[in-house]
């Protein structure tokens, strides 16, 4: 499967906010977004042009896969699924996007960053209901299990991510256990639990085009 490979502190750049990629280099002075605050590219700084209408509904769009690290073939099927499923559209893709095994490994804050905690997913370090998953789009249900098995918890990053979680909230939808490397579905996410800087509706709109 194709996967970004650049510099992802480009993607915040471009979307002109931080998507929170890099994990703690995101609250630092040596964030680009702090130090550029625009576009990338040779005319970035000349960029200026208002944002309305098709071109805002697209950058939602982009802002959502980029924050989950999706293909556009991959997120065009989360919302095509939702728009069958009854219920808020946009709430439904993104319980969607949440539900990841990856996102769910960085919820519980056993990664920095939903792209480290991917990689511990492809890596084979984490398992759901005790059997090892090494799908990053796995779609957790209510009442799995994540932990990182037994062979893993060593890990340095491991660490590191459990100091960089302390400081942050923890998902009211999840049950978290960090010292035993586990988490566990208590519920779906609604809304109010998915704090991100993303208008769904406005996606629906693109896509309902």
């Amino acid at each position: 499967m194709a996967r970004y490979k650049d510099a992802v502190c480009r993607l915040c750049r471009r979307e002109g906010m931080k998507l929170f990629l890099k994990g703690p280099k995101c609250f630092t002075d040596k964030c680009p977004v702090e130090k550029r605050n625009f576009a990338p590219g040779q005319h970035g700084k000349d960029r200026k042009a208002k944002v309305v209408g098709y071109g805002l509904q697209l950058r939602e769009k982009q802002k959502a896969k980029r924050i989950y690290f999706t293909q556009e073939g991959q997120f065009r099927n989360y919302f095509e699924k939702a728009a069958r499923s009854k219920g808020v559209t946009g709430e439904i893709l993104l319980q969607q996007l949440e539900r990841r095994l990856d996102t769910v490994v960085y919820r519980i804050g056993l990664g920095v960053s939903r792209r480290q905690a991917r990689q511990l997913v492809r890596h084979g370090h984490v398992a759901v209901n005790g059997r090892k998953v090494n799908i990053p789009s796995f779609q957790t249900s209510v009442g799995d299990e994540i932990t990182i098995r037994e062979a893993s918890r060593k890990l340095p990053i491991l660490e590191q991510a459990k100091e960089f979680a302390a400081h942050g909230t923890s998902p009211t939808w999840l049950e978290i256990d960090r010292d035993n490397y586990r988490g566990k579905v208590l519920a779906l996410p609604k809304r109010e639990d998915i704090q991100l800087p993303v208008n769904e509706q406005l996606i629906v709109e693109l896509y309902s085009k």
